[in-house]
């Protein structure tokens, strides 16, 4: 039987702080209407005590969406958290978001705290935060360079404090994926009461890691994903949300987990977070660029042409794609020619193609890519 992954999309928190990037309150409402549809689980709205802005984008998400968890993020501290608890009031189902770093790095150099200190400071914010929702998700900041046993000591005693879910954070996109899932599958497997709790991967790709982990993540048990839609984020950017779950389509044979999304939204949902943040999606970005389904190789041409298969794991229409291309470039061979110019209505005789080809190919050595334009004045002219 498949286990269910949760999808916590951060695009409007985490996403938001890719810099350059600054969404007013109706834009992020049109995202986190487009990313209801798509089913995502669960939205981090904003951290609310961080601006007025950020409080009004809280508030209203919460008041607007419904079907979806709206979730605010803070510190662990008095002022945060009663600060989330007003501005997530009108939501249907809120979560408040709080947390503390647990590496040393952070706990001598960011917290100035002691361990134990840290300790009984997360565990009185998640107190604190259960009076105002039952749904309070607890992050453990810079897991990833953490020591194993007080990630283990901090995980029994916020759950004990009354924490849904876990947050295990590679704030810095430092872990690789054997170590990621070592830590998840670790923290399940020595926690006492871990089984009171969601775990969740929250992953950065400052090494380009962050997809990898996330998955090896769940692998080790982890049940919710934290996401931005095309990674967008902070430094190397977060997660994409696109990339996991397209990834648990295409091999639930190895991963055996459903989600709720609606992988036929996620081209369009891409294109409007790049449209109304600013951030280009590279071409060569997997599942949503603009290159994922298009072939400019003659032998790959030849191979799709063929089957699919032989080239594409993802068929174009299952995330919401037009079609597979064919790119004709000095490297296109003549399966690929000779399918386009059917496309366009025309066949020929093999001798009259060969000539139509020898002369795509000096027009190819000049140019990045031939048009169908190029092709019908080839036809008009070479006889």
């Amino acid at each position: 039987m498949e286990d269910r992954v949760y999808i916590f999309d951060t695009t409007l928190r985490d996403g938001e702080q890719s810099p350059g990037v600054a969404l007013n309150v109706m834009e992020k409402l049109e995202i986190g209407h487009a990313l209801v549809d798509l089913g995502v689980d669960v939205i981090e709205a904003g951290f609310p005590i961080s601006s007025p802005g950020d409080f009004e984008s809280v508030s209203t998400l919460s008041r607007e969406l419904r079907g979806v968890t709206i979730c605010g993020l803070t510190r662990a501290k008095r002022e945060d958290i009663e600060c989330a608890g007003e501005a997530l009031k009108p939501a249907e189902r809120p979560r408040i978001h709080t947390g503390l770093g647990v590496s040393d790095q952070h706990l001598e150099h960011k917290l100035r705290m002691s361990r134990d200190q840290a300790l009984e400071v997360g565990v009185n914010a998640v107190k604190l935060a259960k009076q105002f929702t039952d749904d309070v998700e607890y992050f453990m900041e810079d897991s990833g360079r953490a020591d194993p046993q007080y990630v283990y000591r901090v995980v029994e005693a916020v759950i004990d404090a009354g924490a849904t879910v876990i947050n295990v954070p590679d704030t810095t996109g430092y872990t690789f994926p054997t170590e990621y899932m070592a830590l998840i599958r670790g923290i399940i497997e020595n926690v006492p009461n871990s089984d009171k709790a969601t775990f969740s991967c929250h992953c950065h790709n400052d090494l380009g890691m962050a997809t990898a982990n996330t998955l090896a993540g769940v692998v080790g048990g982890a049940r919710q994903v934290e996401v931005t839609v095309n990674g967008i984020g902070e430094r190397a950017g977060n997660t994409a949300l696109e990339e996991v779950v397209t990834a648990f389509a295409i091999r639930k044979d190895f991963f055996n987990v459903s989600t709720n999304i609606k992988l036929a939204k996620l081209m369009d949902i891409s294109r409007l977070v790049s449209r109304l943040t600013g951030m280009m999606v590279q071409r060569n970005k997997a599942v949503v660029g603009a290159n994922a389904y298009a072939h400019s190789s003659g032998i790959h041409q030849d191979g799709v042409l063929k089957d699919r298969l032989n080239y594409e794991i993802i068929a174009p229409e299952l995330v919401g794609a037009a079609r597979s291309e064919i790119i004709l470039t000095a490297r296109s061979g003549r399966h690929g020619v000779k399918h386009r110019l059917a496309e366009m209505g025309f066949s020929f005789t093999d001798d009259r193609f060969e000539r139509i080809y020898e002369g795509f190919l000096r027009v190819a050595d000049t140019k990045k890519e031939v048009t169908e334009d190029d092709l019908k004045e080839l036809v008009d002219t070479v006889k």
